[in-house]
């Protein structure tokens, strides 16, 4: 017995202990890839992007191992998860909030030392009035639109805003920075264009540093770093840019237990709808995890399960709480009640499932729901 496991005659494990399904999250994995991008970055710095309670993975676990790695620099996106990291990390540890100010948030950002990207002209004359009431000056990012269109301040604002911070208003400006919209694609002309627009405001707001390369952008030259570079996927294992070698390591593993299994005739319909009627006899294998357990609908008769190296195609509509494999290629009584089949691991990664869902590793990997029992390495 091992960690509340069993193993089985045929070399498999049969859940003992209830879990629906196990989602090994393997630290040092996760520490190695903070440490290769820290590597690629050098002399600049790297941060870590830990919002969405770590892409999924639990942000209080992955953010202390990685300061115990030298990370300084966490940004989240929403404050309300500023405020449950900033107290499980030391005072020298920066805690950014990418989506900034919501109106009320001022105070408690201010009193809690939390640093919030400033996106717009609103923004920055809100933390400028905290500033002044509370009598000290406060630090802040500044984020410029440079060609994504989704937050930051847009270029007609950019010279009220460099007015604003020659006059100071109490804020002090940490950095500068911006999002590349297409960083995943080295061969997308919008990379060039969006670090030529970063340049240009660099030269607006002179003397101050830049933040800009996110996960993709590492990969694409120094001249996308800055001084403080801000991986997200690619700290959890996913490919930092597509049609390439992913150079990390993976983080994540998923086991899924069996909930029962069937030998059935030709011509038997599976799953609702009747998506799936077997065109031979079969044997299948009810798991227990679906779509609430963020296995889209999607791979719904695309994606699959392994066992022993053997895919096990899904038959079949992925359900809620369940999905259908078909095990006939695997020896009878392999698998039964309790046995756990790979949904990520060595036979295939985030990806890969991804590309079954036609989506993207980020939606995979964020989506990995609740009621997995999570193992940390």
């Amino acid at each position: 017995m091992d960690g509340g496991i069993l193993r089985d005659r045929t070399g498999g494990t049969t859940v003992i202990d209830g879990a629906s399904g196990y989602l090994g999250i393997d630290l040092g994995a996760l520490a190695r890839n903070y440490e290769k991008l820290a590597a690629e970055v050098a002399p600049a710095r790297a941060a870590a992007v830990v919002k969405a309670d770590a892409y999924g993975l639990g942000a209080g676990r992955v953010a202390e191992k990685l300061y115990a790695h030298g990370c300084r620099h966490f940004f989240v996106a929403q404050f309300v998860e500023a405020l449950r990291l900033r107290p499980l990390l030391a005072a020298d540890a920066a805690v950014f909030v990418l989506n900034g100010l919501q109106p009320g948030n001022e105070n408690a950002c201010a009193r809690d030392n939390i640093v919030p990207v400033v996106n717009s002209l609103e923004q920055w004359h809100a933390w400028s009035g905290m500033a002044k009431a509370l009598g000290r000056t406060l630090p802040a990012v500044l984020q410029f639109d440079t060609g994504m269109s989704r937050l930051g301040v847009p270029p007609e604002e950019r010279a009220a805003l460099a007015g604003l911070v020659s006059a100071g208003g109490g804020i002090d400006v940490l950095f500068l920075m911006s999002h590349l919209a297409s960083a995943d694609d080295a061969q997308s002309e919008q990379n060039e264009d969006q670090r030529a627009e970063m340049e240009r405001v660099a030269a607006e707001f002179p003397g101050l540093d830049v933040c800009f390369a996110n996960s993709g952008g590492i990969f694409l030259g120094k001249a996308y770093h800055g001084v403080l570079a801000r991986p997200g996927i690619a700290l959890y294992g996913g490919a930092p840019t597509t049609g390439r070698a992913n150079p990390m390591e993976p983080v994540v593993s998923l086991d899924v237990a069996v909930v029962q299994t069937r030998s059935v005739p030709t011509g038997t319909r599976v799953g609702y709808g009747a998506s799936h009627v077997t065109a031979g006899p079969a044997r299948l294998a009810t798991i227990a995890a679906g779509y609430a357990d963020g296995l889209p609908r999607s791979l719904s008769g695309r994606g699959a399960a392994y066992c022993d190296g053997v895919r096990l195609p899904i038959v079949g509509r992925v359900s809620m709480d369940s999905i259908t494999i078909d095990i006939s290629a695997l020896p009878e009584g392999r698998l039964t009640l309790g046995s756990r089949v790979e949904i990520l691991g060595p036979n295939q990664g985030l990806e890969d499932v991804a590309r079954d869902a036609g989506t993207i590793a980020y939606e995979i990997l964020t989506g990995l729901g609740q009621r997995y029992r999570r193992q940390y390495r």
